[in-house]
């Protein structure tokens, strides 16, 4: 029997890289683009799943499918908030959150899907919105994270851009067991 690769099966698409300077238009266009695709690629995964499947773990001690699906609308409101902020005020200190502890709240373990894919699909149109606005120059705002020190908002495109493919890709490699 293979042993499972525990760095594959945790991060499918591989661990995310920040950009090592600002981004030139067209790579935060595709960042972009990808934010906005990210609800209709994890609704079309996972919109027609029975309970059984949505409280399969998506990996060995990890997150169940419906835990990923209230997950992501978590952390992109966070997000979405923090480069508002950004934006509006200079150099914000954010606030983080224990992601681990919000997936084991009622909503997260229990609560029906279709509240957090509609609650993506209109976040995001806002969020594709404000970013499809913003200039070169806001995009080289920051904002100060606890953990990861300085952030400059087109690290935080990418980032999020990335966190939505590494969430489907657990998604899809969940269903394809």
């Amino acid at each position: 029997m293979a042993v499972p690769d525990l760095e594959v099966d945790r991060y499918p698409i591989g661990r995310f890289e920040r950009p090592r300077g600002p981004l030139d238009a067209a790579a935060r266009a595709t960042f972009i683009d990808a934010i906005g695709a990210t609800p209709a690629t994890i609704r079309s995964l996972v919109e027609r799943l029975d309970d059984r499947q949505l409280d399969s773990p998506y990996r060995a001690g990890g997150w169940t499918i419906r835990q990923v699906v209230h997950h992501v609308p978590d952390s992109h409101m966070n997000m979405y908030i923090r480069m508002k902020l950004a934006v509006t005020e200079d150099v914000p200190t954010i606030k983080p959150y224990d992601e681990g502890r919000w997936a084991e709240l009622p909503d997260g373990r229990s609560a029906p899907i279709s509240m957090s894919l509609d609650l993506l699909d209109a976040l995001h149109r806002r969020w594709v919105t404000l970013l499809r606005a913003l200039s070169a120059q806001q995009f080289e705002r920051t904002f100060i994270h606890p953990e990861l020190g300085s952030v400059a908002l087109f690290e935080a495109l990418a980032m999020y851009a990335w966190h939505g493919r590494h969430h489907t890709a657990h998604i899809r490699n969940a269903l394809s067991r």
